[in-house]
């Protein structure tokens, strides 16, 4: 597969011959955070969608689970940067690993020790970006609904961890479906996202998304309350196992910029199936709209207004090589 890859400050031009000690924290015990980009190369100069506010989400959850206090974005920055333009590829996907190196966590663990000693890993790897039938965005996806649910009292459960598996087996489950992803609740029945997407509804002139991380308390920021509507858990104050996703940031922006409400709240089944559009979010394709939940029609069932108006300006946003 054409790109190219770095790893521990060395560059490398196949992905294939880049490799990881066999002790590497990644591997032993799942220890490592990941954040994928969009990205490419304009004119000869390599750009990356997001790449601050991705770098920054990185450095927090690095420095929120005790993996790394001290994340050195703007050197991971030009390091990416530098990756895309090794790579050459007009459309790249980004993926940045940070595991716990090459250490003995449980060895420390036992020692009481609560973040790694040694140096963590840290792999940049730049390959072609994914190619979604342009029908998938035109029609909008089917989504099925995940059968795992997330813990809101697992700390780990809002950050993009290497324990990724879960959410990829239920994507698999999905697309053996004929389905595009698969929504995710939480053991409290609220709704999360997708396996790998966050979710936005819209309902009549106001749009709702969950609360993630760091929104327990929000108030009224951007019209935000928690638990929003009669139903939806009004009062109620737990920890979000949704992450903040970066592309769902800027959808939100986007909304506002529009007039939209934006409400940051809990959100029930009810609420997604009496929903007028879904939108999911992420960092691959940007904006896809849903047309169905299992059998049930979402709206017209096809993307809305809002839906369609959010994928033109992230299409025009990657076309002018992430600057919008």
């Amino acid at each position: 597969m054409p790109g190219a890859v770095f790893l521990n400050g060395v560059f490398v031009d196949e992905p294939g011959a880049a490799r990881i000690g066999a002790l590497d924290a990644g591997v032993q015990h799942g220890v490592g955070l990941f954040e994928t980009l969009s990205a490419g190369v304009q004119g000869g100069q390599p750009w990356a969608v997001h790449l601050d506010e991705h770098l920054d989400l990185l450095a927090r959850s690095a420095r929120d689970l005790g993996l790394s206090a001290t994340l050195n974005t703007s050197a991971l920055g030009d390091a990416l940067l530098e990756t895309v333009r090794r790579a050459g590829l007009e459309r790249a996907r980004v993926r940045v690993t940070i595991t716990g190196g090459e250490t003995s966590l449980l060895a420390q663990a036992q020692r009481g020790a609560t973040a790694p000693t040694r140096d963590a890993t840290v792999l940049i790897v730049a390959t072609p970006a994914t190619a979604y039938p342009p029908e998938l965005f035109e029609r909008g996806a089917t989504v099925t609904l995940a059968d795992a649910k997330a813990n809101p009292f697992n700390p780990h459960e809002s950050h993009k961890t290497l324990n990724y598996w879960w959410r990829l087996r239920d994507l698999g489950l999905a697309a053996a479906k004929g389905a595009g992803e698969a929504l995710v609740f939480s053991v409290t029945n609220h709704l999360c996202g997708g396996c790998v997407s966050n979710a936005i509804l819209i309902k009549g002139s106001q749009a709702f998304t969950p609360l993630a991380r760091g929104e327990e308390r929000d108030g009224e920021r951007d019209g935000a309350r928690q638990g929003g509507r009669e139903g939806a858990g009004r009062g109620v104050v737990l920890p979000s196992p949704v992450r903040p996703g970066v592309v769902r940031d800027w959808a939100i922006h986007e909304l506002l910029s529009e007039g939209v409400i934006v409400r940051r709240e809990l959100v029930t089944i009810s609420d997604v199936l009496e929903a007028d559009e879904i939108m999911l979010t992420n960092s691959g394709w940007g904006v896809l709209p849903v047309k169905a939940v299992e059998a049930r029609s979402i709206g017209a069932g096809g993307p809305g207004p809002l839906s369609r108006l959010l994928r033109e300006r992230w299409e025009r946003l990657i076309e002018s090589g992430g600057v919008g």
